[in-house]
């Protein structure tokens, strides 16, 4: 028996710093999935060994015990008493992005893992995503939601708005513990995403664009000054709002529609790798 799985990326639309606990930092941020995904392929096995083949954006090489995925069906295993399985991921979503790629992967096989065998219910899931990373929780159900805490804890915002992104993706990459510990000697006051939240609800993009925001963007912007070329090409182009996903070093712009996002990737003229977003529930 096989299990199919698509794996979404996710958007920060606001990224604020609140704090830290336990030696992590504690953050508030809304976010979004969007239609770039990665595809996992599960196939049941008669042991409980489970093997996991990476295919595209330069992952063949990721070392097994380095592998989200791998420690996701492995936990899973180890929890429900299952057999094991032999998992490919096909990947589309960019590494070291700020896409949540990882996570997603991670997530997406704990979900292919219960198609497969038929145990765990979401609490379970989620208890186990949360072990394997912050945000792994969220990627379980995906969709617009409040993340808080680390990231574990999730709060569902109910809406079908869908919202247009064009988004480039730096060659560079940002280490996100360096970017922490910058945005550590320059600190910013955290930024409340209800005003976000709100004009999400109520469709108000032009508000939602001028709430677009994410504390990490200048720490990310000096180590990588690659974002700030991409964040400034895009705002050429006049869109609602532009910002930078988790620690970069990705940066989107939101616009009012497909067709003006289409507008404008047809007409950017820079290095980087364009790609047009929506969202998906």
């Amino acid at each position: 028996m096989n299990a199919r799985v698509k794996a979404y990326a996710k958007l920060n639309l606001t990224f604020s710093v609140t704090g830290s606990s336990g030696g992590y930092h504690t953050v508030e941020s809304l976010v979004c999935s969007v239609d770039l995904y990665d595809l996992i392929v599960l196939k049941k096995r008669s042991d409980s060994l489970v093997s996991v083949e990476m295919h595209g954006m330069g992952t063949e090489l990721i070392p097994p015990e380095r592998n989200n995925a791998v420690r996701a069906a492995e936990k899973y295993v180890e929890r429900f008493r299952t057999c094991g399985a032999n998992i490919v991921i096909y990947k589309n979503i960019p590494v070291g992005a700020g896409l949540g790629g990882s996570s997603a992967d991670a997530a997406s096989v704990l979900r292919g893992m219960s198609k497969l065998y038929g145990a765990g219910s979401l609490r379970e899931l989620k208890e186990l995503a949360d072990s394997l990373g912050s945000d792994t929780g969220y990627m379980l159900g995906g969709g617009y939601a409040l993340l808080t805490g680390r990231g574990e804890k999730v709060r569902a915002i109910h809406t079908d708005r869908r919202l247009d992104f064009l988004m480039l993706k730096p060659d560079g990459g940002v280490s996100t513990a360096e970017c922490y510990k910058l945005y550590d000697s320059m600190p910013s006051p955290p930024q409340s995403s209800e005003n976000a939240i709100q004009a999400l609800i109520s469709g108000d993009k032009p508000s939602l664009g001028g709430s677009l925001c994410n504390a990490l963007y200048a720490p990310a912007a000096q180590l990588e000054p690659s974002v700030k070329t991409a964040y400034e090409e895009l705002a050429a182009f006049s869109p609602l709002g532009v910002n930078m996903t988790g620690s970069g070093s990705a940066v989107y712009a939101l616009f009012e529609n497909a067709e003006l996002a289409s507008w404008a990737k047809s007409r950017y003229r820079g290095k980087f790798k364009s790609i047009q977003l929506k969202t998906v529930q």
